[in-house]
């Protein structure tokens, strides 16, 4: 058996020390008007006529293809399954109560997508969002749920980000009510295709009542930052070589914040810095290198992450 490496209230004394100098931080609730993070750049369907649908096969036709377009989803759509979108594509719910049910989306071997302020909910065997072979994606202000009251595999994952995408941000989500929340690189087996790949950035989520896989990387470069992770049993776990930066983020009634050391047969690497982590334990073998992303961002103080997310993430909440 592997030697674990567990602290818990020490840790987080010596992590909010560590806390680096930090700029201003956002408004609560006030939407980004491009992404930050490794999804840097991504534009959508960018300054295209917007196209308004509210049924299944609308919205099919109008998110095909790789032309720019900017689809607008009204009211809340029944799925089964997933749909695909195409690339330069923005897709943005009306309101605060649009979005799909019982099915999700795909986005496969496409770039440019972005997709916001939509309410998924109870993918039923599938994920609410799938990114696999897809690079420029910008995830952000939306509702994502399913419930806890069927086997952990009723529902896959929220978002799940695999088979080598890349330059991803998730920003400003809910993820509720859900056992495996978001899942980075699919398998222990899969290092040709995603080595060197699935840089992602999760910035001001609300992870409530979500168990595990917040997220779980495998192989590539994620930051994780001002999030606010309640009632998980482990939240961050870096495996396979991969490398977490998780810094100024809140965690409450959760069981092991941060890991580097289950499930894989090699272990992942995880850099903390300016946490709350609440009482929780982390389980640290590797430190790794990543302490420094390539792109500028503000990291609020992780004393004001539980006020800034639970007013600001969420479909309706940013004023998109």
């Amino acid at each position: 058996m592997r030697k674990r490496h567990l602290t818990g209230a020490a840790t987080a004394a010596v992590a909010l020390a560590a806390t680096a100098v930090l700029a201003l931080p956002q408004a609560a609730g006030a939407a980004d008007t491009a992404p930050v993070g490794f999804g840097a750049g991504t534009t959508g369907g960018g300054g295209a006529t917007p196209v308004t649908v509210s049924t299944p096969d609308a919205f099919k036709a109008a998110v095909a293809g790789g032309s720019a377009k900017v689809v607008k989803v009204n009211g809340l759509i029944s799925l089964s399954g997933q749909i695909d979108i195409g690339s330069n594509t923005t897709v943005l719910g009306v309101g605060s109560s649009s979005g799909f049910t019982g099915g999700g989306l795909r986005l496969k071997k496409v770039t440019n997508v972005v997709v916001r302020n939509l309410n998924l909910s109870k993918a039923v065997k599938t994920d609410a969002i799938t990114v696999q072979a897809s690079t420029k994606v910008w995830i952000d202000h939306n509702t994502l749920s399913s419930d806890r009251d069927h086997g952990k595999d009723y529902y896959d994952g929220l978002v799940d980000i695999t088979h080598g995408s890349d330059y991803v941000t998730v920003s400003w989500n809910t993820f509720k009510d859900h056992y495996k929340g978001s899942l980075v690189g699919h398998s222990d087996s899969n290092a040709s295709e995603d080595t060197g790949h699935l840089r992602v950035t999760y910035h001001h989520n609300w992870f409530d009542n979500v168990n595990s896989r917040i997220p779980s990387l495998r192989f590539g470069t994620g930051h994780f930052y001002d999030n606010y992770v309640v009632g998980a049993e482990t939240a961050v776990h870096s495996r396979m070589g991969a490398q977490m930066l998780v810094e100024n983020n809140v965690f409450r009634d959760t069981a092991v914040a941060v890991t580097t050391s289950r499930d894989s047969d090699v272990d992942g690497y995880a850099n903390l810095r300016g946490n709350d982590l609440g009482g929780a334990a982390t389980e640290i073998s590797r430190t790794g290198t990543f302490t420094s992303p390539p792109y500028g961002y503000t990291a609020e103080p992780a004393s004001g992450v539980a006020a800034s997310v639970t007013a600001g993430a969420g479909a309706g909440a940013g004023r998109i």
